[in-house]
């Protein structure tokens, strides 16, 4: 089966997302996404009756089986200064990423 990301799609995705890999994790890392687009493809062949219901979870919990939620709690990070000094570019407390266009992404 033919490999949708070539090396030259891969070392371009290594590219805009800043990774620095060694040529063996580079090649470890495009197998591993061509075999999951394989997965893909193979779950997309599987006929499903038009009528079946999409499922958010495969297990059904209904109200009495369920936990109840936790609240949300909002728990800041004791280090966020030593992660944000890390960053190669910041700007008013966040991360200043590339603009990419979305033909360059094609």
């Amino acid at each position: 089966m033919e490999e949708k990301i070539t090396p030259e799609i891969f070392q371009r995705l290594v590219e805009l997302a800043a990774l620095e890999l060694s040529e063996q994790e580079a090649d470890y890392l495009r197998q591993e996404l061509n075999n999951q687009l394989i997965s893909i493809e193979v779950l997309e062949s599987i006929p499903i009756d038009a009528e079946v219901q999409a499922a958010s979870h495969g297990v059904p919990y209904p109200p009495g089986r369920s936990p109840t939620p936790r609240e949300d709690e909002v728990i800041p990070d004791p280090h966020r200064e030593e992660i944000l000094e890390q960053a190669p570019e910041m700007e008013d407390g966040y991360f200043v990423v590339p603009d990419i266009s979305h033909e360059e992404l094609e």
